[in-house]
């Protein structure tokens, strides 16, 4: 579902994949070749979400945000599945892993990695290249090399997947 709200529509290219039951709502804009898939929902009704080119959005993850505090997605990002982003920033090619949650006005950097079922606090912010586990979140290595092929991977999938959906 796609839904206006107080004025505000999603603006999605063309090339956006999405799952018949996803829900996207508001002030939200998508970019080329992003894939969103079942039970996501995306709700700008407070602040703009913005998700950038080649973003796969993986089942059940809620991205909403808080005044003051929009959400900002990079380009080739994975949002793995059951995953929480509130009012914050994720910088490119990061992987998101399954039940992480980053909360409001947590930053991100570039070619990072939150591993599943962490927690990034509010306000935290992640230099590049880092690894991060655990509740709270902590840096716990730095991204190599394989790191960025898995994430290129996962992109890869799962724009391939969405192949199956439209036939």
């Amino acid at each position: 579902m796609i839904q206006e709200i107080n004025g505000k529509k999603p603006i999605i290219s063309s090339s956006v994949f999405i799952h018949e039951n996803a829900v996207i709502i508001g002030d939200v804009i998508i970019g080329d070749y992003s894939n969103i898939w079942p039970f996501v929902v995306i709700r700008g009704d407070i602040e703009r979400i913005t998700i950038g080119k080649n973003v796969s959005i993986q089942d059940g993850s809620i991205i909403h945000t808080d005044f003051g505090f929009p959400t900002i997605i990079g380009d080739n990002c994975v949002i793995g599945h059951g995953c929480i982003l509130h009012g914050c920033k994720i910088g490119n090619n990061c992987l998101i892993a399954m039940g992480a949650i980053i909360l409001t006005g947590a930053e991100i950097g570039n070619e990072c990695i939150i591993g599943a079922g962490a927690l990034v606090p509010e306000g935290k912010k992640i230099p590049d290249r880092s690894v991060v586990m655990g509740i709270p979140g902590k840096v716990v290595r730095n991204v190599e090399e394989k790191d960025l092929m898995r994430i290129k991977s996962t992109i890869d999938t799962y724009r391939n997947l969405t192949k199956l959906y439209l036939k």
